[in-house]
């Protein structure tokens, strides 16, 4: 079955939606909490923080955020209307409310310019259908002097690891997503987006075209995933 193009990944999110944590779990043995808790562990703790979580999906990421003291507002966007949908009961649940989700894409943020002092992304940078595009909106909503943190999967360069990882992506992965979600297309589109994702150097230097500075890239766990960072 062939795999969705980006131009479909909000769709293809939407039909995912109700299992999507779940298998985020499954799928990163529990990774993913840890990735998203060492993200949050950059966002700097200042009173009256404003933040803006793209592709904020079911909003792990904003929910953590927005329970920190000195956040003041959290927004998350996200073109997908199903993971919203679960993101609000999340943060209903858990009786945040200094933050509120909208619909939107990374490439055009609704925003005006020097809104906010923190902007995050994980694991959906690699979505957009603009990269460069998104992290021009994320660098011209960001105040002078704020700060971009993003979150996503890469390739690592150890010899060691990357073949049995590259073995996983193409073929266990599609098919325990696959099985338990009904959209085996969509843990292909995973794998193919990864694979050919640009990591390390290739995407900080995106991220400098994109008018960063003090551009830096952290892998984690052997560079299966890497937080990079920059500021206005």
């Amino acid at each position: 079955m062939e795999s969705p193009s980006r131009e479909k990944a909000a769709q293809m999110f939407d039909r995912i939606a109700k299992r999507y944590d779940m298998l985020n779990r499954i799928l990163s043995f529990g990774l993913d909490v840890y990735w998203r808790k060492k993200l949050i562990e950059s966002v700097p703790k200042r009173e009256e923080l404003r933040v803006l979580d793209v592709a904020t999906g079911t909003a792990d990421v904003l929910i953590e955020v927005a329970r920190k003291r000195y956040v003041a507002t959290a927004i998350g966007v996200d073109p997908s209307v199903e993971m919203m949908e679960i993101g609000r009961d999340k943060l209903r649940r858990a009786g945040i409310e200094n933050a509120v989700l909208e619909k939107g894409e990374a490439e055009k943020l609704s925003f005006v310019d020097n809104s906010f002092d923190v902007a995050t992304i994980a694991f959906g940078i690699r979505n957009a259908k603009n990269v460069k595009k998104a992290l021009e909106e994320m660098h011209r909503v960001l105040a002078p002097g704020g700060q971009v943190l993003i979150l996503e999967f890469s390739m690592p360069k150890f010899s060691l690891v990357r073949p049995f990882h590259r073995f996983y992506l193409r073929h266990i992965l599609p098919t325990i997503g696959g099985l338990i979600s009904g959209e085996r297309s969509a843990y292909v589109y995973l794998n193919k987006t990864i694979e050919t994702f640009p990591h390390g150097q290739n995407f900080i230097d995106i991220m400098d075209a994109a008018g960063f500075t003090q551009t830096k890239a952290t892998p984690l766990n052997f560079g299966i995933v890497t937080i990079y960072s920059g500021r206005k």
